[in-house]
This record gives structure tokens, sequence and C-alpha cells, in this order.
């Protein structure tokens, strides 16, 4: 073989390599996820046995609605990476309501702490919206942006809304993740829960860099609250 064509061939190896194994679109995980979508159409049920043990602080049927929604925008061609990202918000913010669930290697990745809206409530979360200036959470289906950026409230990553009318003015209204002083364990002690946001999930600040650089770039977030009007009209919950 000529140094030409082994030129070649390796270069060719190294297109393969990456296509298939490198990048935040894994061709393996697309072809991971496919065959047990296809395979096992129990594969809801079985996710929900495997990651339950793990979670245990994630109540079983929040758990079920966040993999149905995940199903749904993956067999919607929305989402690739196989990670899925549940907030709670019916448990109130002094315990750790946010998850971030690694669907190929049947893993939690994160529990931590996550603020609300300051006019959605105090401890817990009674009110939600849609709308510009409400400075209030919202809930429903969203998707990740490509990457994060650095921004009033340094690194952050921006939140586009999947569901009309529930949370698809999420970009325009600046609803991102972020890490902030308040939304710290500390500010539990002192204060008795965390602080408030303008609408944003805000983590902690010694969390937010990693978690960012986990779930950017088109996963799954799902952030639950039992309203009946959402749960009823939601085409990302129907199973």
């Amino acid at each position: 073989m000529s140094l030409k064509m082994q030129l070649k061939f390796y270069l060719g190896l190294l297109v393969l390599f990456c296509l298939v194994g490198w990048g935040p679109f894994s061709f393996l995980d697309n072809l991971f996820i496919k065959k047990k979508f296809v395979d096992d159409t129990g594969w809801i049920d079985q996710q929900t046995e495997v990651i339950n043990p793990q979670a245990m602080n994630l109540d079983k049927e929040v758990l079920r609605l966040g993999l149905i929604a995940y199903y749904k925008a993956h067999k919607a061609g929305l989402a690739n990476r196989p990670l899925l990202t549940i907030i709670d918000y019916s448990k109130p913010s002094t315990e750790r309501r946010l998850w971030v669930i690694d669907l190929k290697n049947d893993r939690v990745l994160f529990n931590t702490w996550v603020s609300h809206g300051k006019n959605s409530g105090k401890v817990t979360t009674t009110s939600f919206s849609n709308d510009p200036g409400s400075l209030k959470s919202s809930i429903g289906v969203f998707l990740t942006t490509r990457d994060g950026y650095v921004g009033h409230n340094g690194y952050s990553l921006r939140l586009h809304g999947l569901e009309q009318g529930i949370n698809d003015n999420a970009y325009r209204r600046s609803i991102v993740f972020h890490g902030a002083w308040y939304a710290n364990p500390d500010s539990l002690k002192r204060y008795g829960c965390l602080g408030r946001s303008w609408g944003c999930p805000a983590v902690p600040e010694n969390t937010i860099r990693p978690l960012i650089n986990t779930i950017k770039n088109n996963t799954v977030v799902v952030a639950y609250y039992p309203d009946r009007n959402w749960l009823r009209m939601s085409n990302f919950l129907s199973s």
C-alpha cells in the first residue's frame, strides 16, 4: 500500500472514530437508545425500576412521567442525548429536588437544590407562569441550548420551552440555569429555605459549571408540578 493510500486509510478511520464515539451527539448513543426503544416496549417501566432505588427522594410517578416525556421528545427527534433532568416543584426548596439521570448507564449524576421564582411562593411553589415579567417559574418540558454562556449571573444555560402556552416563552424570558449564593445549602441554615430567583432554576454555585457541562446541547428537562391542566393537555405526558 502506498504512503498516499495509507494516509487516506488512517484519515478515514479517524473520521469514523469521531462520528461514532466523540462529541455531544454520539452515534453510538443514538443506536443504543433506538435499540432499547425498538426492542423493549416496556422501556419506561424498566427504567423506572432501575433508577428509582438510586433516587429514593424522587417520587416514582414523577420519575415515570419524566421518562415518558423524554421518550416522546426523543421519538419526535427533539433530543438525541441519553440525559434527563427532572425538577420536582411539588417539593419545598428545603429539599434536593433536581436530578440529572444518565439513561445510557442507568445512573443518577446529580441530586441537588434548586430555587424557584420569587412570585411562585416562598418555601413551596403555588403558582407558575409563562408570562414575561411575572418573576414566576415555569413548568413543563424543555430542551437545553447548545452551549453555556457567561451572563449577569455568571456561567448560565438557556432553555427552550417546548409546550405552547405553558413554557414556550422561556427563552424570551431568559429562564436559565445559573448558580446563585442564595441557592447554596447555607441559606437553608440561615433562612430556613432557599432564596428565590426571577423565575430561573438557580442551583448552588459550586454545582453550576459541572451541571451545565453535563446537560447542555439538546437534553430534556422536565419541571414537574401536579397542575391538572398541564398533566391533562401535555403532548409529552401521554404514554
